[in-house]
């Protein structure tokens, strides 16, 4: 009986460590992940909407189709980027994924309190040569530091009613997302 117990011991430790070293090393070994599907629909430091999901056909799997979005292929080797969105109807948000998928920054309407939500993404060498201006303080420029100069932004824009989703993409469509040739 105790060499029974230890045999089941020993392969649900055995499959354990396979369980966790799987889940671990996947991603990094995926080949369809968020960054190549939107490699083939959207150019680097471009704002390109996502087409919205239907039952067949998602780009992203699980998006509500009561948000619009759109994604910014970003690489910052040519330069800090500047990314303008402007508010939509009822809520905004902009998150910030390295090429990997890992989310390292977001940011909705509410928290930027402007018309529109405004920022500098950069590597930390990038901001480190940034020259010390006094007269900017934090609140007149939020900078954003990458741990990557790859990877991507999804701005998701809320239509509360369906007759509302042309307004929101229209939004959308006014965002910007290009090298900064200033910093």
């Amino acid at each position: 009986m105790m060499r029974w117990a230890l045999w089941l011991l020993a392969g649900a430790l055995l499959g354990g460590i396979v369980h966790l070293v799987t889940v671990l090393i996947l991603p990094a070994t995926a080949t369809q992940d968020a960054y190549s599907r939107f490699s083939t629909m959207s150019e680097v430091n471009t704002v390109t909407p996502v087409p919205p999901p239907t039952p067949q056909n998602a780009v992203i799997p699980f998006m509500d189709p009561a948000f619009a979005a759109a994604v910014c292929r970003y690489d910052l080797s040519a330069g800090p980027i500047k990314l303008n969105v402007p508010v939509s109807i009822a809520y905004t948000s902009v998150s910030f994924y390295t090429r990997r998928g890992v989310a390292y920054y977001a940011i909705n309407d509410r928290a930027a309190g402007r018309r529109a939500i405004e920022l500098d993404l950069m590597t930390s060498a990038q901001r480190s040569n940034l020259p010390d201006d006094e007269e900017v303080t934090a609140a007149d420029r939020l900078i954003v530091e990458s741990p990557t100069s790859t990877g991507l932004i999804m701005v998701r824009a809320l239509a509360p009613e369906a007759g509302l989703m042309p307004a929101v993409r229209n939004a959308l469509n006014a965002a910007r997302c290009r090298v900064d040739v200033k910093s």
